[in-house]
């Protein structure tokens, strides 16, 4: 709105200045003073407007790239798994520099279109109020750019939607590579990979000129048709004041005062059309961040039971059944029942769903058909996080947050560590580190080999003394001597009354358990 009031200023300074000229050539004595104070005083109030309009436009912007953003990052942060609509490297490039795009679509484009719908209309009735010839020349000249932008916007969006597309796909990418960047270093495949990014970023490269070569084509049009149609105006005016038209005026000739004003109103009736084209290119990359952004939110997935906040722990044995259960992807489960205190051990052949079982356990999912029973209580996601508050968890492959040690291992709890880092037998380790327990780690884990990762994960598990301690294959890939401290960290908090759950394919450590529950080959 107030960019509409800004704009439509403008034919109150251009009746001014046609005023002030006409009169002086007439020799009427029109005060060029008076002139200049109301032009200028409408031109401060147009500037004033303006750049209140801007202020709340990018205002607005930022508002919606903030919600937008908090939305998207709140939905993946409430899966329980990854996300089915696509991978770490597409999230981020939506949640970043995507929904960036929508802020030029917001405080350029929907104050350009807001101009478009009321500017020209009211600029062509004051310019067929003077003359009915100039205002069939911008009546046919004016609608033809809509038209052709319309054309060339479908075009456009259909560009800028591969693009988007292909800026996820080549992220996905990016992220998965360096995740195995020491295999690839090792397998002497650096010049392969390097060669395929390089024909991804070339096809990338192609597709954003595409989309700037549309952008470029519609401008072109505009500029096109606003010229002929400002060169005919003038045309017009011009022979009028001459005295070789004699028609077009209502009434008699066109007069000076008249002509000048038309002079004036004729560009700025293509002004607003300008600014949307300048602006459509905004709008064909917004409209495929939304559609993108639909698209994410038409991907549910599995949801996280709770809400993957803090609770008070839930009261009740440490003990865990499943009942009827089916896995997320189907698989059926057998009953499981453990005590509180109890050691077990799940084993199998890959695929089997000895990790769909320790997350059923976990309240990290609900399975689809069953019961979960939990200190008693059968599992709802109510008391999903009340659940979790009680347990450890040390996952198969050890993932860290891009902060300190102590942030890694504590993730935001207060306690000791000592007691963590000796269950686990890492603290030599941390005190190598070149800042302790203040070292920064990577999500991979940055300076820290894989046996090392793995017993920091077991800290991070036992800190905070849970009750129940669930580990999916914890001695995997481990050279003998980390898996047995490994093993023996875990049966320490065993020996402490924690109920442990281990899936893996250790004999050698399943056989230290009280129980062994073997769910098959797969078949």
């Amino acid at each position: 709105m107030l960019s509409v009031l800004g704009g439509l200023i403008w034919p109150l300074q251009a009746a001014v200045v046609a005023w002030a000229i006409g009169h002086l050539l007439a020799g009427t004595g029109a005060s060029p003073l008076l002139a200049a104070v109301a032009f200028g005083g409408l031109g401060i109030c147009r500037a004033a407007l303006a750049c209140l309009a801007e202020a709340q436009a990018q205002a607005a912007a930022e508002a919606i790239i903030a919600q937008a953003r908090g939305a998207l990052i709140a939905s993946e942060a409430r899966r329980a798994g990854d996300s089915p609509f696509g991978g770490a490297g597409s999230v981020a490039a939506l949640a970043g520099e995507k929904l960036e795009l929508l802020g030029p679509y917001v405080a350029r484009y929907a104050p350009a279109r807001a101009r478009v719908m009321v500017l020209p209309v009211v600029i062509l009735a004051l310019a067929a109020w003077q003359s009915w010839a100039v205002g069939v020349v911008l009546l046919i000249s004016g609608p033809l750019i809509p038209v052709f932008m319309a054309l060339v916007g479908l075009a456009a969006k259909e560009a800028s939607a591969r693009q988007m597309t292909q800026i996820g796909t080549l992220n996905d990418g990016l992220v998965e590579r360096l995740s195995a960047l020491v295999d690839i270093r090792l397998l002497g495949a650096g010049d392969a990979v390097a060669g395929g990014f390089r024909r991804q970023a070339g096809d990338l490269r192609r597709r954003t000129m595409a989309v700037l070569g549309v952008a470029f084509l519609s401008s072109t049009v505009l500029e096109l048709f606003a010229a002929i149609g400002v060169a005919m105006v003038a045309v017009y005016v011009g022979f009028s004041l001459l005295g070789a038209l004699g028609f077009g005026a209502w009434g008699g000739s066109l007069t000076p005062e008249a002509g000048i004003f038309l002079l004036l109103l004729a560009p700025e009736f293509f002004q607003p059309l300008r600014d949307l084209s300048v602006a459509w290119h905004d709008k064909a990359a917004a409209s495929a961040v939304m559609d993108e952004l639909a698209a994410h939110g038409a991907e549910e997935g599995v949801a996280l039971p709770g809400t993957g906040g803090p609770a008070a722990r839930l009261a009740g044995p440490a003990s865990l059944h499943l009942r009827g259960c089916v896995t997320p992807s189907g698989r059926p489960l057998p009953d499981i029942v453990i005590a509180a205190g109890e050691r077990v051990a799940l084993v199998g052949a890959s695929g089997t769903g000895k990790t769909s079982a320790l997350r059923l356990m976990a309240g990290l999912e609900l399975p689809p058909q069953g019961r979960v029973l939990v200190a008693g209580q059968a599992l709802t996601p109510e008391m999903a996080d009340a659940w979790r508050a009680r347990l450890g968890w040390m996952p198969q492959a050890p993932h860290f947050l891009t902060g300190s040690l102590r942030q890694n291992l504590t993730l935001g709890r207060a306690g000791d560590l000592s007691d963590a880092l000796a269950s686990a037998a890492i603290g030599a380790v941390v005190e190598a580190l070149p800042q302790g327990l203040s070292t920064r780690l990577g999500e991979t884990g940055a300076g820290l080999s894989g046996g090392e990762a793995r017993r920091i994960t077991l800290a991070r598990a036992v800190f905070g003394s849970p009750d129940v301690l669930l580990a999916d294959e914890p001695t995997a890939d481990l050279d003998p001597l980390t898996a047995r401290l490994v093993t023996e960290g875990l049966l320490a908090q065993a020996d402490r009354g924690v109920t442990l759950v281990i899936a893996t394919h250790d004999r050698t450590l399943a056989a230290r358990m009280d129980r062994i529950i073997d769910l098959g080959d797969g078949t």
